[in-house]
């Protein structure tokens, strides 16, 4: 009894020890196209001790449920069930000729089918390892089929201008499905539009819509389909039929008398192209000397006044009829002719540069002479303004004591005028105050005193010497006329050179009656409107230098 269990047990680990040494080897996925072919490989792989295979079975797994596809039995040979007996076989020869060696059962499937995509299971039956067994999926992909076609043979042009689909673009039965897009240079827009089919393919469909118009015509619209990183193409040139579109050529504006060969011609463009031409002038009948050939008039002879006038060419064709105006007008002489355009535009752009390179050296140069004669009179206004401003504006300062070793009158600046204040002040000098000294003539101009005193009717602010501030009086209403003379004088010495002698001029009633002494006088107290003369006393002569002059 022992040995029986024993023996059980040793048969048991023997079979665990096989079984974990077979396994099925197959792909996990497969993919391919309808109508293209596979192979679904699957191999045994059986490790020592050696299994016994007794049956090999492909099975369809689709939505929970398997079918049988094909089996191979090493006594009992090979079987294919439909649907896909036609389509289904084993790739190994050995396999077909029931041989026991059933290692590969690869099976190949021709021809396939949207209907084929789904899960297949290889099960190997094996003794004594029981079943093994493997699956792979495969997908079946449906390349679509794109092609474009024009809407309608005749896109026709009309004048409402109304929108229409003039192409159509198909993506047809795709899985998965294909993205459409359009490349033109039309000015349009695109719709698009899916449909799932029973198969599980989808069709894709876009139409381009324009107004169609002359401009549209022979453009070239261009459909592109991508599917799974595949693109595909598709093209069509628009044929648009659209009205005559006319003008009228011949005439340059310058048909003048007894001119020959002139001549009009109507241009049109026009889809279908123009069958009838018909000319006519208004408000009158064509020249009775005119040819009409086509769509051109010819004039002959020479060209009078009868020619001129308004002329109209209608053209027609399919779609409709549009019309050309040209207003003719002569002239008695023919108008000057210039040069080529091309030399005029050559001698155009040398003339327009020069008048710019000579316009900014103009500029510049004026500018330049501008600042140049600004900054000089603005030198000159003020030296003018300087000089005018001590000789207007100063009056004579006060006169300090005798010891000083100052310039003589004559040739120091006037001092600033008084301000005016008030006219209370005027006419306050009287014939007392003033005193006139009389000097021989070999002595004037050596006896004068170095400073005489003058009368200060209005100084600007008080000082000792004033009892009242400043009375605002104006140069004219405080200096007598000899005053103003020698500080009109001061005031123009550039007239009179040092070189030359000094003009002789009536005494000077303001200097005083006796040279100074050394001894410095006691100084003059002045009031508003009288003087005080300083207590007498012995004074010491004083000459002035030869060159001084009043």
């Amino acid at each position: 009894m022992a040995m029986c269990v024993g023996m059980w047990i040793l048969l048991l680990a023997l079979h665990v020890q096989a079984g974990h040494g077979q396994m099925v080897q197959m792909d996990s996925t497969l993919s391919e196209y309808v109508g293209s072919q596979v192979e679904l490989r699957c191999i045994f792989i059986n490790s020592n001790p050696p299994v016994k295979i007794s049956q090999v079975t492909w099975q369809k797994q689709l939505n929970g449920t398997k079918q049988n596809v094909a089996i191979a039995n090493p006594a009992l040979g090979v079987s294919v069930l439909p649907p896909f007996k036609d389509r289904v076989s084993f790739k190994q020869l050995a396999v077909r000729q029931r041989t026991p060696s059933l290692v590969d059962t690869t099976i190949v499937f021709s021809n396939l089918q949207l209907s084929d995509e789904a899960a297949y299971i290889c099960e190997y039956t094996t003794f004594p390892a029981g079943n093994r067994e493997n699956m792979v999926n495969l997908t079946v992909f449906a390349k679509p089929v794109t092609r474009m076609t024009l809407t309608t043979p005749t896109i026709v042009a009309r004048a409402h201008k109304r929108k229409m689909t003039v192409a159509t673009c198909v993506s047809a039965n795709g899985k998965p499905q294909s993205v459409i897009r359009w490349e033109t240079r039309l000015k349009g827009e695109a719709t698009f539009q899916e449909t799932r089919n029973q198969n599980g393919t989808v069709t894709v469909r876009s139409n381009y819509v324009v107004v169609p118009s002359r401009e549209t015509h022979r453009q070239k619209l261009t459909c592109i389909a991508t599917y799974r990183n595949e693109r595909t193409t598709d093209s069509v040139v628009l044929n648009v039929q659209y009205e005559p579109e006319v003008k009228i050529e011949g005439f340059d504006g310058n048909w003048y008398l007894n001119r020959q060969n002139v001549q009009l011609t109507c241009r049109a463009d026009a889809n279908p192209p123009v069958t009838i031409y018909q000319w006519k002038l208004l408000n009158g009948s064509l020249p009775t000397n005119v040819e009409i050939k086509n769509n051109t008039l010819f004039f002959k002879g020479p060209v009078t006044y009868d020619l001129a006038g308004t002329y109209v060419c209608d053209a027609t064709n399919g779609i409709g009829s549009r019309t050309g105006i040209v207003d003719v007008n002569i002239t008695e002489k023919p108008m000057p002719q210039g040069p080529p355009g091309g030399v005029i535009g050559i001698l155009g752009g040398v003339v327009a540069i020069g008048l710019i390179i000579g316009v900014a050296v103009t500029v510049v140069m004026v500018h330049r002479r501008q600042q140049k004669t600004r900054t000089e009179t603005d030198n000159d206004l003020i030296a003018v303004a300087a000089v005018a401003d001590s000789c207007v504006t100063q009056a004579p300062e006060k006169p300090e004591s005798p010891t000083r070793t100052d310039l003589p009158p004559a040739h120091k600046p006037a001092p600033p005028p008084p301000k005016k204040k008030n006219s209370d002040m005027k006419g306050h000098l009287t014939s007392d105050d003033i005193q006139v000294v009389h000097l021989d003539k070999d002595e004037e101009m050596q006896k004068l005193p170095l400073q005489p005193p003058y009368y200060d009717m209005a100084p600007s602010e008080s000082t000792p010497f004033t009892d009242k501030p400043d009375s605002g009086r104006r140069p004219e209403e405080l200096l007598n006329p000899a005053e103003y003379m020698s500080y009109q004088r001061v005031c123009n010495m550039e007239q009179f050179p040092e070189s030359q002698p000094a003009p002789a001029y009536p005494p000077v009633t303001f200097l005083p009656q006796h040279p100074y002494t050394q001894q410095p006088p006691t100084e003059p107290m002045y009031s508003n409107t009288s003087f005080q003369a300083p207590a007498p006393g012995p004074r010491a002569p004083f000459t002035f230098p030869k060159e001084q002059s009043v």
